[in-house]
């Protein structure tokens, strides 16, 4: 082989290696090796993925309140930001509503929980009660409401959750649009902050393999991969059928958008495999508002839908709440009656968004356990059966909410007239069909 040819070899393998998606991927396949063969290695190995976590969570609350906060000063209208906001809504619970429907449609058409005939009885439910007791403070609207306000200011960064940062980033935003030209001062040291805390990100983001590879052995070593064959049906059902509406309905609306779902699968393919790694869709927040923004969206509307979607628009999330609930059931031999599934659906659309989030792991199986409170007829002793996989099923729930809100990010912003299709080439449709899918969505 020539000199030069094995050069260009070198160069490229160093290249590759120099990327953060080969770097994670590679600790993903190590973690998994280390879990598998040596398990109590890999589940010392847990503070790994955990102390990544922690870096991201220790940023996550700046970064929301200077995005959101330099997103609606960006717009310099009120009646703007509330239309964006509006709209963002709108389309989370059509989108959300879809979601909760086919995991349900989902459990129907393939019985997932046919045969198991367990005797609920025969539960032991020690290991959900902590579960179950975080299900049960702050339950149903007033108590989800009320804790959607902070004590103090300070407070709703000091306790390391989105929705009281995003509540007091909203105020705190329109608060200055209305000062007007008095308060530009204190926006430029905001974009300032906003760009050192990004930079913060870039260094945290370095150690992201690391993350990854600690967080990967741990789940495999603490359950091993023998403990998903008799849930297998389970895990398969609710990858299947997230792949389903990734590519069916949110590739729809992408397309209608003007965009590929799987080009801009490709596009955060870095992302989605630190969640993939750390089974949480907070990990890669801040990465994926500036990906979106490249892409041409507005910094306002990024600023509005992205981290108001991680609570509102979490569409994995949604899926296996209802796949989950008929799940148990049919495991139980419990027939539910039609209105007991559409109390389910109507309850799950509150409980996926008063459990932390969404973005954390464990939360959804907490925002089951809350649903689970509404449907009696399912004891919630019944989710000692899935708790063992839940970590598995984690990391497709998370995945799946990342790419929704990436998605609904740049639908709004073409719904609003606010996204530059200029820089949308890496991602986008041939041009005939950008042509005819941009102009549809415009004429709305």
């Amino acid at each position: 082989m020539p000199k030069n040819r094995l050069e260009i070899i070198k160069m490229t393998i160093r290249k590759l290696l120099g990327t953060l998606y080969v770097q994670v991927l590679i600790a993903i396949a190590l973690g998994i090796a280390i879990g598998h063969y040596w398990p109590q290695v890999g589940i010392d190995l847990k503070p790994l993925g955990d102390g990544f976590i922690k870096l991201i969570k220790m940023i996550i609350g700046p970064i929301i309140f200077c995005t959101v906060v330099s997103g609606i000063t960006s717009m310099h209208d009120v009646k703007q930001v509330g239309r964006v906001g509006g709209k963002a809504l709108l389309y989370f619970e059509v989108v959300s509503s879809v979601a909760l429907l086919i995991g349900l449609l989902a459990a129907h058409a393939l019985h997932p929980g046919a045969g198991f005939n367990i005797d609920v009885k025969t539960l032991d439910s020690t290991a959900i009660a902590g579960f179950v007791g975080q299900a049960q403070h702050g339950e149903g609207v007033t108590g989800f409401l009320l804790h959607v306000i902070p004590s103090t200011f300070f407070e709703a960064f000091s306790q390391g959750e989105i929705l009281p940062v995003l509540f007091v980033s909203v105020l705190f935003g329109i608060a200055l649009v209305m000062v007007g030209e008095k308060g530009r001062p204190l926006v430029g040291i905001i974009n300032q902050a906003s760009e050192v805390f990004f930079r913060i990100v870039g260094f945290i983001s370095r150690v992201a393999p690391i993350g990854a590879f600690g967080a990967i052995a741990f789940t495999i070593g603490k359950y091993g991969l023998g403990s998903l064959l008799p849930l297998l049906k389970l895990i398969g059902t609710f990858y299947l059928t997230a792949f389903i509406f990734v590519a069916c309905v949110l590739g729809s609306i992408a397309r209608y958008a003007g965009f590929s779902i799987f080009k801009l699968l490709a596009y955060i393919k870095a992302e989605l495999l630190i969640v993939l790694g750390t089974s949480s869709s907070e990990s890669a927040l801040p990465q994926l508002i500036q990906k979106l923004e490249s892409l041409g969206a507005s910094k306002g509307v990024v600023g509005i839908v992205v981290p108001t979607g991680y609570t509102f628009n979490l569409d994995g999330t949604n899926i296996y709440m209802t796949l989950a609930v008929l799940f148990l059931a049919q495991a139980t031999n419990i027939d539910l009656t039609l209105e007991q599934q559409l109390t389910l659906l109507a309850v799950a659309m509150l409980t996926s968004k008063g459990a932390g989030a969404g973005a954390v792991v464990g939360a959804g199986f907490v925002a089951l356990a809350a649903s689970l409170a509404v449907v009696p007829t399912v004891p919630v002793a019944a989710m000692v059966l899935i708790l063992g996989v839940d970590r598995f099923m984690a990391e497709c729930r998370s995945l799946t909410n990342i790419i929704g809100n990436a998605v609904a990010a740049l639908v709004v912003a073409a719904w609003e007239g606010e996204l530059d299709r200029s820089k949308m080439a890496p991602i986008a449709l041939k041009r005939g069909r950008r042509a005819r899918a941009a102009a549809k969505l415009s004429a709305e």
